[in-house]
């Protein structure tokens, strides 16, 4: 087939060889076609689920990677829809453009194409739709985030009743993160099964003579926690993937403090002092390298000086690399509701918990008093620049779409700043190589 700019349908006559060059074409569907789809897409479809097949689903698209086409990956609609709901298309939009595209490759007989053929068509589908280039410049934001794998930390925090299983829920499937963390299952296991220094009651239903030492007790099993997920964020770290962590014992401030000293793990020593040897036998290995190298072109007096000037260079560029690799992105959230409304929900819950029997009237209001405490002061932190969302069971939907529009700037940032540090990083090695 020769490559061409214009609208063609391969016949199935032509080979898979022919189909699998990759020019800059945009295949359209044709005017019927189109027109056909405007008239039953007037009417909203129900949210479709992964078992909702398609016959074109039994065909496979192979998508080439890179500017020699040396990988590829199967073309997978579901995943390709779940992308775009990243961007803030309606599910059952994101389903039907993704139908449409694939549909588009295996009626013209394209099952090899290019990632940037794949998109260029992909992007005409969504502005035929009304989803322009506001939606496009998210697609492609998202496609650097994960090709980056820039670490992503959201933290929900708020006391009981206040939705945060249902709001880190949500954003999982919106943000396609399927890693969430409830902080109540880690405490029980932390309880349970280790020797930490956590008691069977939960903090609200204690006596504390004061808010002070309520809030003391609180950070502390916050801080137990932390230790209880050091192993999980040091793998989402590591391997640069997404987290969110959902509960009652999540204090900001622990986290953002750990940002603040571009440690991460910095609650656990063990965890520290692996790195730091770590480094050292990095460190070593490397000076011993090159001086095995350099004594058999010098006398010995000349290559330790050499050794010593490389090996601080190569010194400073290690921890470099590790900066970069352990900064993540940390967005905390902080829910609250409105008095009146949290109260009734409180009271509620209460109730129907195994233990109300035990607790009177007056314990039920101490409970209710502390949860309150704990609640004022995760919302103190707003002071110092953190979300802090106001949810209502009427505006639930605005307030989700808020905090999904809140967390795409958040992670927008994040990539500008990994793009910054991995640019400086490179030039300070050329640098360094050219006084070598």
């Amino acid at each position: 087939m020769k490559k061409d700019k214009s609208v063609l349908i391969a016949s199935p006559n032509e080979t898979t060889e022919a189909n699998s060059s990759f020019s800059n074409r945009v295949f359209l569907p044709e005017d019927e076609e189109t027109e056909k789809q405007q008239t039953t897409n007037d009417f909203p479809l129900p949210i479709a689920t992964r078992n909702g097949s398609s016959k074109y689903d039994f065909v496979k698209v192979k998508v080439w990677l890179g500017d020699n086409a040396d990988h590829y990956y199967v073309l997978s609609r579901f995943l390709l829809s779940r992308m775009l709901t990243v961007t803030k298309i309606p599910n059952h939009v994101a389903l039907k453009i993704a139908l449409e595209l694939k549909k588009l490759l295996i009626d013209n007989s394209l099952l090899d194409v290019s990632q940037s053929d794949l998109e260029a068509n992909l992007f005409k589908l969504m502005e035929r739709r009304g989803y322009g280039q506001e939606y496009i410049n998210r697609y492609k934001m998202m496609t650097r985030f994960h090709h980056q794998r820039v670490p992503l930390v959201i933290l929900v925090c708020g006391t009981a009743c206040v939705g945060k299983s249902t709001i880190a829920t949500q954003l999982g499937q919106r943000l396609n993160l399927p890693n969430v963390l409830q902080t109540d299952m880690v405490y029980e296991l932390l309880r349970t099964s280790t020797d930490a220094p956590l008691t069977s009651s939960p903090i609200w239903a204690r006596d504390f003579s004061s808010s002070e030492e309520l809030i003391t007790e609180f950070c502390r099993e916050c801080r137990i926690v932390r230790k209880g997920l050091a192993g999980d964020l040091k793998k989402a770290m590591k391997d640069g993937k997404p987290i969110i962590i959902e509960g009652m014992h999540v204090d900001p401030s622990i986290y953002l403090m750990d940002e603040e000293n571009k440690s991460p793990h910095k609650a656990s020593k063990t965890d520290e002092n692996d790195l730091k040897e770590t480094e050292n036998n990095a460190e070593i290995s490397k000076t011993e390298t090159i001086g095995e190298e350099l004594d058999k072109v010098s006398d010995g007096v000349k290559s330790v000086h050499i050794v010593d000037q490389v090996a601080d260079d190569n010194k400073h560029i290690l921890r470099k690399e590790k900066s970069r690799v352990t900064e993540p992105v940390i967005i905390p959230i902080v829910l609250k509701m409105a008095e009146f409304d949290h109260k009734a929900l409180l009271e509620e819950w209460i109730s129907s918990r195994k233990f109300s029997d035990k607790y009177p009237i007056q314990e039920k209001d101490k409970v209710i008093n502390n949860l309150k405490t704990i609640q004022d002061y995760l919302c103190s932190f707003k002071s110092h620049g953190l979300t802090v969302a106001n949810i209502s069971a009427t505006t639930f939907p605005q307030t989700l779409d808020w905090l999904h529009n809140h967390l795409l700037q958040c992670i927008e940032q994040g990539i500008s700043t990994a793009s910054k540090g991995s640019s400086n990083q490179t030039t300070q090695q050329v640098e360094v190589k050219s006084r070598d």
